[in-house]
C-alpha cells in the first residue's frame, strides 16, 4: 500500500502542479496583456495630445498670418487715404476701400480675440487701438478739423513711425508665441514712412 500511496501522491502533485501552472500562466498572460494595453493607451494619449498641440499651433499660426495681413492692408489703406487727402483727390471709391479694410480689420481682430495667446492679444489690442486712433486723426484731417498735432506731416512722420515700431514688437511677440524665436526686426526703412 505504501507504493500506491506514493504513486497517488505523486500523481496528485503532478495534477495539482499542472493545474496551478495553467492558472498562474493565465494570470501572468493577463497581467502582460493589461500592461501592454496600458502602455498602448498611454502612447495613444501622448499621440493625441501631440496632435492637439500641433492643431492648436497651426490654428494660431493661421490666425496670426491672417491678422498680420489684414492689419497691414488696413495700415496701407490709411496711408493711401492720407496721401489722397494731401493731394485733395479723395473719392467715394477711396473711402469705400478704406472702410472695407477697416471692416476686415475688425473681423480679423474679433477672430484673434478667440484664438491668440494672452501676450499676443495684448499686442493686438495695442495695435488695434493705434490703428483706430490713426483712423480718427486722418478722418479729422479729411473733414478739415485736424487735431492740433494732426497735420499731414505729423501723421505721416510721427504716427506712422510709431505704428511701424509697434508693428515690429507685435510681430516679434507672435513669432515667439509660435516658437519661431525672437524676431530680431530691423527698424522700418525710411522710404516706408514717407
Amino acid at each position: 500500500m505504501g507504493n500506491a500511496l506514493v504513486g497517488l501522491a505523486t500523481a496528485l502533485v503532478g495534477v495539482t502542479g499542472t493545474l496551478v501552472v495553467a492558472v498562474l500562466s493565465h494570470r501572468s498572460l493577463a497581467r502582460v496583456q493589461t500592461d501592454q494595453f496600458e502602455r498602448q493607451r498611454r502612447l495613444a494619449e501622448v499621440q493625441w495630445l501631440r496632435e492637439q498641440e500641433k492643431a492648436e499651433l497651426d490654428r494660431r499660426r493661421d490666425c496670426y498670418m491672417n491678422v498680420n495681413a489684414v492689419f497691414r492692408r488696413y495700415r496701407t489703406q490709411l496711408m493711401n487715404f492720407l496721401w489722397l487727402i494731401q493731394k485733395r483727390e479723395v473719392t467715394a471709391d477711396a473711402r469705400e476701400a478704406l472702410e472695407e479694410a477697416r471692416r476686415e480689420h475688425h473681423s480679423a481682430f474679433a477672430e484673434a480675440q478667440m484664438i491668440a495667446s494672452a501676450s499676443v492679444l495684448a499686442e493686438l489690442d495695442g495695435m488695434s487701438g493705434a490703428l483706430s486712433d490713426m483712423y480718427r486723426r486722418i478722418m479729422c484731417l479729411d473733414e478739415g478739423s485736424p487735431e492740433p498735432d494732426g497735420s499731414f506731416d505729423e501723421i505721416r512722420t510721427g504716427d506712422f513711425h510709431h505704428l511701424y515700431r509697434r508693428w515690429d514688437r507685435m510681430r516679434a511677440v507672435m513669432r515667439t508665441d509660435l516658437g519661431v524665436g525672437a524676431a530680431a526686426s530691423a527698424p522700418a526703412p525710411a522710404a516706408a514712412v514717407s
